[in-house]
């Protein structure tokens, strides 16, 4: 590994390869949704169609787009080309479009997310959050519209100027950084709320099985969601970074340590949010509230607080900067793919993209109905149309063979209905679950 081939650059080390899948998947839905969703369906219960899910799609859906990936060689866009011309049906290699949409999509609403990021970073470190008095009033101020312009601007420079070294030299090496930082500073969040009196309840409110749960539906279709999407099953980011693994690599073996350690992250983010909300009295949310006013009102109350603000909102930002890094990858290399362009060029034209459009959305309401419309409409459909092309365009056997190739044991007879039939319907589910639900993920 570490290669090149011709000009396309390669991970140095599978190693190097499953810390940038994981930066991929740990993301904000581990943080601020996670959480909520495991306290609101059932506690403990919920982790059961929770695990199910998140090996299922590990197995199936992550393992597929790492291995189409690492087959064609390209993102999204080409292996789509590729597996049409391959399986008789050239013209339909244009909808690889859709996934790299989707990605760029996210990544410029997720953009602004950083930013805000940064924003409480800084005023993590002056004191500033500490001495607001209004929590809610103080995010307000930030996301309203062209509110964070500058910290946003600024987000999207470190991400570019890290992504324009490539990928063993830039995505690979920060990867490699910043996700041990991110676990390491989450495990001294997790003692350091454990300490708190009234922590007891939140550990009760989010560890304790109410069985009753696992015979509501939406208990299910909640735990469907947050495994796909927290897997980074999109049709884009994986499919990417598979183009640059080592045909020597077991693609089964990276996918289960993807898995292992994003459930790991989603657990150790839920033992430090919720027990520390219980502690101050606060009232449990999800998404922007949850990160932006509900805890910086748990660190004003903490003792050393300011220590720990700070701690937290850098460790939130290197989880996102490294699922921003994987979601631009994908219109980067679908440029340098399809245009022939060096990867300067290429990091240069959808950072223009990026910044126009994102700097339009950047208050709270324009960024969080972007981000619905995209992750709804576009993201899942992503992940289908890539199951169909690999399990089903591409000639009979070839899904297999790519699984297989660096890989000692034989794949199971549970291969091709397990992937062909039942995870091609299930991807289909979540985009019709989340059309009815309004969003599951």
């Amino acid at each position: 590994m570490g290669k090149k081939s011709g000009s396309r650059d390669f991970f140095s080390s599978k190693m190097g390869f499953i810390m940038a899948c994981i930066g991929s998947a740990v993301g904000m839905g581990n943080i601020w949704l996670f959480p909520y969703r495991t306290g609101q369906y059932g506690g403990a219960a919920f982790l059961i169609p929770y695990f199910i899910f998140v090996i299922f799609l590990g197995f199936c859906g992550v393992v597929g787009e790492m291995a189409f990936g690492r087959a064609m060689q390209t993102g999204p866009l080409g292996a789509f080309s590729k597996a049409a011309q391959m399986g008789g049906k050239k013209g339909l290699g244009i909808i690889g479009m859709i996934p790299v949409i989707g990605s760029l999509g996210i990544a410029i609403g997720y953009s602004v997310v950083v930013g805000w990021f940064l924003k409480y970073l800084w005023a993590s470190l002056t004191g500033e959050l500490l001495t607001a008095g209004d929590t809610g009033a103080y995010f307000g101020a930030v996301a309203v519209p062209f509110g964070s312009v500058g910290w946003h601007l600024l987000g999207l420079a470190l991400t570019f100027v890290i992504m324009a070294f490539g990928i063993s030299k830039g995505i690979e090496k920060m990867n490699k950084v910043m996700m041990p930082v991110f676990f390491i500073f989450f495990l001294i969040l997790m003692v350091r709320v454990a300490t708190l009196p009234g922590a007891l309840e939140g550990y009760q409110y989010l560890l304790v099985p109410r069985w009753e749960y696992l015979g509501n539906l939406k208990t299910w279709v909640y735990a469907l969601g947050q495994a796909f999407f927290s897997l980074s099953l999109a049709g884009s980011g994986t499919i990417v970074y598979g183009s640059y693994l080592s045909k020597e690599a077991d693609v089964v073996s990276c996918a289960k340590n993807v898995a292992f350690f994003d459930t790991c992250a989603a657990l150790l983010a839920g033992v430090v949010v919720i027990p520390a909300v219980f502690a101050f009295g606060l009232d449990v949310s999800s998404g922007p509230p949850l990160m932006f006013i509900t805890l910086p009102s748990v660190f004003q109350q903490m003792p050393f607080g300011r220590l720990f603000a700070i701690i937290f909102f850098l460790a939130v930002l290197f989880a996102a900067v490294t699922s921003l890094m994987n979601l631009f990858e994908t219109p980067i290399e679908a440029l340098q793919h399809g245009l022939g362009l060096g990867r300067k060029a290429a990091v240069v034209i959808v950072a223009v993209v990026a910044a126009g459009i994102g700097v339009l959305i950047e208050s709270g309401d324009m960024v969080g109905s972007w981000m619905d419309v995209v992750s709804i409409y576009i993201i899942p459909l992503g992940a289908l149309l890539a199951a169909v092309m690999f399990y089903w365009v591409c000639p009979e056997g070839f899904a297999r063979s790519q699984v297989q190739l660096g890989r000692e044991k034989k794949l199971g007879a549970w291969f091709e209905p397990m992937t062909k039939y039942v995870f091609v319907i299930i991807t289909l589910a979540v985009y019709v679950l989340g059309i009815l639900f309004g969003g599951i993920g």
